[in-house]
C-alpha cells in the first residue's frame, strides 16, 4: 500500500446533522481504525451510536456532542464488537450500553484484544477498558429519542462480523448502518461471511434507505450497497478461480487485478477476505474461527512486509 495519503495531517472529524436532531460524527480518511459514529439529541439526553477506537478520539467525539448540546449521554449502541466502534465504551460511564448478546459475549471474551498492536503501525490508544453492553438483545430493541422511534435491528448474517446491528430510523428514512456499509474504503468481512454479508445487504436495500451514515467515509445514499456488495462479489469470483487453481489466499490476492476496487484504502484487505472466502467454499459455516493470525501477517506480507498504516 502506497504511504503518499499518510504523508499529510488527516482533515478533521467532523459533526453533520443529518436530519433535525440527529447528527453523523464523521472521521476522514476512514481508514484501519478510524470509524464514524452518531448521536440523537432529544430533550433528556443523548443517545449516541458506536464509540471510537482511542481514548483520545472518544474524547474528541464526546467533546463534539457537548458543541451541540450539554444534555448527557444516556445511551450507547454498540453496532458490533470491533474496537472501533467500542473501546471507547468507557468514556461514557454515565450511559447505558446496548449491544447484542454476541456483542456483549465477544468483548467479555477478547478484553482489549492484542492484536490490535500485531499488524498496524503504532496507535496511542489511551488507558483502554473493555466495557461490554450491559443491556442485550438477540433480535432487537426499539429506542426512542423524544417521539423519534429507532429501531435497533440485529441483521443475522454473519456478515461483518458475528453480531452485527443496525439502526434504522424508519420516520427519516435514515440508517446507520455499522460496518455493513464502507463508503470509500475496502469492505472487511474476515471476522463475519463473504456470502452472508451479500445476503444481508439485499436487506438493507430493501428498506428503501434516503441516507445511510456508514461505518467508514462519508455520509451517502443507497447507491453505495451496490458498491458494497459488487467489491464482495468479485472476493468470492477471486477466490473461486483462485482455489481451483490451486493457489493460496496470498497468492490469488498477488494475482489479481482489483480494478475499479483498486482505488478503495486499504486494499491489502482483499487477503483477510479471501481467506474468509476460501474458508467459506471449503465448508466452513459463516462466521466461524478462521486462522486469523495468519490472515493478518499475510496482509502485512501483501503490503510489502510494511505494517498496515494506522493514523488513529
Amino acid at each position: 500500500m502506497s504511504s503518499s495519503r499518510h504523508d499529510h495531517p488527516l482533515p478533521p472529524a467532523r459533526v453533520q446533522e443529518v436530519s433535525d436532531g440527529v447528527y453523523a460524527y464523521i472521521q476522514p480518511d476512514g481508514s484501519w481504525w478510524i470509524n464514524n459514529t452518531g448521536f440523537l439529541v432529544g430533550r433528556r439526553g443523548v443517545i449516541s451510536v458506536d464509540a471510537c477506537s482511542t481514548e483520545r478520539r472518544t474524547r474528541a467525539y464526546r467533546e463534539a456532542i457537548r458543541s451541540v448540546t450539554g444534555r448527557p449521554v444516556t445511551t450507547l449502541i454498540n453496532t458490533h464488537h470491533h474496537g472501533d466502534h467500542t473501546f471507547g465504551n468507557f468514556v461514557f460511564p454515565e450511559a447505558t450500553i446496548v449491544g447484542h448478546e454476541r456483542t456483549r459475549e465477544t468483548i467479555l471474551a477478547e478484553g482489549i484484544p492484542e492484536y490490535r498492536t500485531m499488524a498496524w503501525t503504532e496507535v496511542d490508544w489511551g488507558d483502554l477498558v473493555a466495557c461490554p453492553p450491559f443491556l442485550t438483545y438477540t433480535d432487537g430493541v426499539t429506542v426512542h429519542s423524544d417521539e423519534l422511534r429507532c429501531e435497533v435491528r440485529h441483521v443475522g448474517g454473519p456478515a461483518h462480523t458475528t453480531n452485527d446491528s443496525i439502526v434504522w430510523i424508519p420516520e427519516r428514512a435514515l440508517l446507520f448502518a455499522g460496518d455493513l456499509v464502507f463508503n470509500g474504503g475496502t469492505p472487511f468481512v474476515m471476522m463475519g461471511s463473504v456470502q452472508g454479508s451479500i445476503a444481508v445487504l439485499d436487506g438493507l436495500r430493501e428498506l428503501n434507505a434516503e441516507t445511510i451514515v456508514p461505518g467508514h467515509g462519508g455520509v451517502c445514499g443507497p447507491e453505495v450497497i451496490d458498491h458494497v456488495q459488487g467489491y464482495l462479489r468479485f472476493v468470492m469470483a477471486t477466490a473461486e478461480l483462485g482455489r481451483a487453481a490451486g493457489l493460496s489466499p496470498l497468492e490469488a490476492a498477488r494475482e489479481t487485478d482489483l480494478g475499479e476496487y483498486g482505488g478503495l484504502l486499504d486494499p491489502e484487505r482483499i487477503v483477510g477476505n479471501l481467506h474468509r472466502a476460501y474458508a467459506e467454499l471449503d465448508g466452513l459455516p459463516p462466521g466461524e474461527p478462521i486462522d486469523l493470525v495468519t490472515a493478518m501477517l499475510e496482509m502485512v506480507e501483501f503490503n510489502g512486509g510494511r505494517p498496515l498504516t494506522c493514523l488513529a
